[in-house]
Order: structure tokens, then C-alpha cells, then sequence
């Protein structure tokens, strides 16, 4: 087997850090389920999302989260495609999504991390991270300006909630949608968020190197109680790491196997049984608990690419996280 390349998906077959790549991978798996449909606005959406991330789209600079950069976004979208593909083969004719919501769910997927992109008239924010607490919302309303523009207009109530399975602004039970095909999708994508992310190659160096600084910027890592005063729920990025194998039980309790209904299972008729995603997040989860038991942290050495829309954005992100971490160690409640 060749060895996995880091910005491949888990096949080492799709090179998800091309949105060309990825939109030609997800075309070709459509056609095949959906011979006689035209996925011209697929085309449209890839090429808009790839002028989003890399600042050429009006009114938004590109994308500079280190975490959710490029890569993390068409490595989701993939994911939902192979979801949606799969579901349409398992399911009976009146239980079906058919190929006008499996667009939905992709051009949802493309975007569903579009909050996290400022725009050119915001003069406050200095990274995209500083939006991580509102940033599905903010993709929310993004969507439901972008889809009017390819044609798209009457899928805004449905893609503007289920973009919210994605994320944890709003509670499951308070997504309301009529048809129960369309709170499939958002099932989807909140599926293929998910075990794209954990499944990624990097995905523990990731964690420590890029998701803990976007932590510090967004207030996740560290926030102020009533008092004022500082709450620390990530020391670092090895401590996002200590909580990662809690985080991972949790989500797949309460997400992939709850809310989502196991909908990772579908899967298995693309890959003759096999579940390459949940057989790659088992493969992280065992090293991290290696990695944990032993103390040997120098086994997490991988340094990958990132795709954003700046020159040396781990290098600037960790510039404004030693900032941010002054300040808020220096300020008094």
C-alpha cells in the first residue's frame, strides 16, 4: 500500500487540498449515481469556494485559520459526498435524497466554515479564529446570500439550518425542518464534518499545533467567569490533546451514533464493508493513547502543509496567540 500522503483523503487516492481534485472526484461519484442530472452548479460552488479561501471573492479577504483552513473544508465536503452517494444506495426509492438535495448538502459543506472568513470592511478582527464561537451562524448567513446567486433560492431556509449540525450554537432539538430528508442532510454533514476531520493523517498534530491556537483567539481556551475572572479549559496544545480521547467519546455518543443516527455506517457499501474513515480515526485514537500512556510526545512529529490564504500562517497565528495570552494574564478581573 502507498504510503498515505497528509493532504490526501483516507483512500491516499484524492488530493483534498485541490478543490479541483475534490470537485472532479465528487462530480464523477454524482454522475454515477445520478446519470441523468446536470451538476453545473456543483462546478459554480467549487470554484466560488476556492475564490473564497484564497481572497479573491468581493468583500471577503481569503482564509487564514490554520485549523480550518482549505484542506479541512473539501476534506468534509468529500466525506458528505461519499455519505449522500451512499445513502441514496441503501435506502428505498421514497426515502431517497435525490440529486437537488445532494447538492444542497454539498455546496452546505463546501461553506459550513465560510464564518470563519472576514470581511474586507471589518476592521476589528485580526484572524478568522476570533469568530469560533459564532462562526456557523456567520456561515449560515453566508449561505443564505450565496445559494440565490446559482440558482439556488428556495434551499435557503433548508441549507441555512442544517448547517447547524456542524457545529453548537444551536441545539439539535431546536433545528426544526419539515421534511425529514432534509434533517437527513444535515445528518450528513454534520457526519462528514466530523470523521474527515479525525480521520486526517494529522489529525493529533493538528489538534496541538493549530486548534489550540484558534482556541486562544476564539475564547475557547480561555474565558472569564461572572467575576471576570480567567477560566482555563485548555492549558495547551497538548492539553487539547489529554481531553481529545473524552472530546472523541462524547461526539461519538452524542453525534455520530445519537443525533446522527450512525449514519458513518452507509459507508461501508462504497468500500466493499470496509469503513476506511472509522478504521482511521480508530488508528489515531490508538497512537494518541500510546502517545499519552508512554509521555512520548516527540512521536508526534509530523509537520503538514497548510492551505490558507497567507504566507506563513502558522507562523502569524501563533504571533497573535502570544499576544493574546499576555494580555489576558496581565489583565486584571
Amino acid at each position: 500500500m502507498q504510503y498515505r500522503r497528509s493532504d490526501f483523503d483516507v483512500t491516499n487516492t484524492v488530493q483534498v487540498s485541490s478543490a479541483d481534485a475534490v470537485r472532479r472526484s465528487v462530480t464523477e461519484l454524482f454522475r454515477q449515481t445520478w446519470p441523468h442530472y446536470a451538476f453545473d452548479r456543483i462546478d459554480v460552488a467549487f470554484r466560488d469556494f476556492e475564490r473564497l479561501f484564497n481572497g479573491q471573492f468581493p468583500g471577503y479577504y481569503g482564509c487564514d485559520t490554520v485549523y480550518h483552513d482549505l484542506q479541512h473544508s473539501l476534506d468534509g465536503t468529500l466525506a458528505v459526498a461519499r455519505l449522500v452517494a451512499s445513502y441514496e444506495r441503501t435506502h428505498p426509492a421514497e426515502e431517497r435524497l435525490g440529486p437537488e438535495r445532494a447538492v444542497v448538502a454539498v455546496v452546505t459543506a463546501l461553506f459550513h466554515d465560510a464564518g470563519y472568513i472576514r470581511q474586507t470592511d471589518d476592521q476589528t478582527h485580526r484572524n478568522g479564529a476570533e469568530f469560533t464561537l459564532n462562526h456557523v451562524s456567520r456561515s449560515a448567513d453566508f449561505i443564505g446570500r450565496y445559494l440565490p446567486t446559482i440558482g439556488m433560492a428556495e434551499w435557503v431556509p433548508v441549507a441555512t439550518k442544517i448547517v447547524h449540525f456542524t457545529g453548537y450554537e444551536v441545539q439539535f432539538d431546536q433545528i426544526r425542518l419539515d421534511d425529514p430528508r432534509d434533517r437527513k442532510i444535515g445528518h450528513l454533514v454534520g457526519t462528514g464534518d466530523l470523521i474527515a476531520q479525525m480521520s486526517d493523517r494529522c489529525y493529533l498534530e493538528k489538534c496541538r499545533d493549530r486548534l489550540y491556537p484558534e482556541f486562544v483567539l476564539g475564547g475557547v481556551a480561555l474565558a472569564r467567569d461572572a467575576e471576570g475572572r480567567t477560566v482555563v479549559r485548555y492549558k495547551s496544545g497538548l492539553d487539547v490533546l489529554r481531553q481529545t480521547p473524552m472530546f472523541m467519546k462524547e461526539v461519538r455518543r452524542t453525534r455520530l451514533d445519537g443525533e446522527f443516527e450512525g449514519a458513518w455506517r452507509y459507508l461501508e457499501v462504497l468500500f466493499n464493508g470496509r469503513n476506511p474513515y472509522m478504521e482511521a480515526i480508530q488508528r489515531n485514537m490508538d497512537y494518541l493513547d500510546e502517545v499519552l500512556r508512554t509521555g512520548g510526545w516527540p512521536m508526534l512529529r509530523r509537520d503538514p502543509p497548510c492551505f490558507t490564504w497567507e504566507r506563513n500562517p502558522v507562523q502569524n497565528i501563533r504571533s497573535l496567540v502570544l499576544s493574546r495570552l499576555k494580555v489576558a494574564w496581565t489583565s486584571k478581573p
